[in-house]
């Protein structure tokens, strides 16, 4: 009996204790919770509308403008040259880059040309008979013939009767053999037509060099050329002529170029138009890679903005007094990182940095830069 009531005391002490519990925290006062309103700064600009360029961004690798491949016209042994053929070796215009043995047609050449002259000697009495007033002119043309030089111009025949008893010698016939050996002759010797430099070499001296085959590739390191691909939608704005400035992928480098030629065509896979650039430096090597920036043309009374600040590439938004305003815009051309976009009246403040969870109607204030 005493254990029962012992345990209904407790359970008596415990419903109270709750109750006691319940009524002070009911009559306890609430704070009041203030909520402290924050106002974002932001940074804005104020527009200023201009001519701005459509600058479009490609890039390609660098190929020289005038690059000759070398190939052997004639067979013959390779024979060592004054400088070494080899990449990287540098030859003035004019000067000697190979030479094959050419000793053999040399002496068949000389022997044509002291048979020619022999035959000239040959008809000179029959033309003091027949052609009394032409035999002063071919004897002024034997003496200029000479074994060791290249044979000059036949004289000007001054009738058909001449010009057929010349004909009927085989004077034509051997003259224009001689000429003949003599451009051949020609071929045993290459020599750099510009100033340039080997970029490959394929042969070494007292090689058997047959015809048709290549032996190197010889470039001019002062002028390059770029392809470019460009899309499509943009190639009516390219214009022959416009200038390109030029850097490398670092953007430590910058050079100026021009637009030459612009193909007529596009490419169907891709929908791009190929177009070149001219680039000149000291600096500059074949085959480097370096990206453009093209100025297609001016668009008037726009503005160039950062794309992160426009809303579906159609609003941005501007601060009316202190208050975010979204307003709608016109895109004319977008680049990979900047938009150019018309329609916002001049000294309208625009924001030149995103705000976070930015919306239109919101409490903003101006950041002013206290110097």
């Amino acid at each position: 009996m005493r254990k029962l009531i012992t345990i209904i005391l407790g359970i008596i002490l415990v419903i109270g204790a709750v109750f006691v519990s319940k009524k002070m925290i009911a009559n306890k006062k609430k704070p009041k919770i203030r909520v402290s309103k924050i106002i974002k700064t932001v940074f804005v600009s104020d527009v200023k509308n201009t001519e701005i360029p459509v600058v479009i961004t490609a890039s390609g690798n660098l190929s020289a403008k005038y690059k000759m491949q070398l190939f052997a016209e004639v067979q013959g042994i390779l024979k060592p040259a004054r400088k070494e053929f080899k990449s990287g070796t540098t030859y003035k215009k004019g000067e000697t880059i190979l030479r094959i043995n050419s000793d053999e047609f040399f002496a068949n050449t000389q022997s044509q040309k002291s048979n020619f002259i022999n035959s000239v000697i040959a008809i000179l009495p029959d033309i003091r008979l027949d052609f009394p007033k032409e035999h002063q002119k071919w004897e002024r043309y034997l003496k200029s013939l000479h074994v060791d030089k290249s044979i000059p111009k036949l004289p000007i025949l001054n009738s058909d009767k001449e010009s057929y008893f010349v004909s009927g010698r085989g004077i034509n016939t051997a003259y224009y053999n001689l000429k003949n050996l003599e451009v051949k002759l020609r071929k045993y010797r290459l020599t750099a037509p510009y100033n340039g430099i080997v970029t490959e070499a394929l042969v070494t001296p007292g090689t058997l060099v047959r015809g048709g085959q290549k032996l190197g590739e010889f470039i001019n390191t002062s002028v390059y050329e770029m392809e470019v691909s460009i899309n499509a939608e943009f190639a009516n704005l390219l214009q022959k002529g416009n200038k390109v400035q030029l850097h490398n992928t670092a953007r430590t480098a910058t050079y100026i170029g021009k637009v030459i030629r612009i193909n007529g065509s596009v490419d169907t896979k891709s929908q791009t138009v190929k177009a070149y650039i001219q680039v000149a430096h000291r600096d500059l090597k074949q085959g480097m890679f370096l990206e453009a920036d093209l100025k297609a043309k001016t668009i008037p009374n726009a503005i160039e903005v950062s794309r992160k600040l426009l809303i579906n590439n159609q609003q941005i938004f501007i601060v009316n007094d202190t208050v975010l305003q979204l307003i709608n815009v016109k895109p004319v051309y977008f680049s990979a990182e900047k938009a150019i976009v018309k329609g916002i009246k001049n000294g309208t403040k625009i924001l030149s940095k995103m705000v976070p969870s930015a919306y239109d109607g919101m409490k903003v204030k101006i950041y002013k830069n206290k110097q």
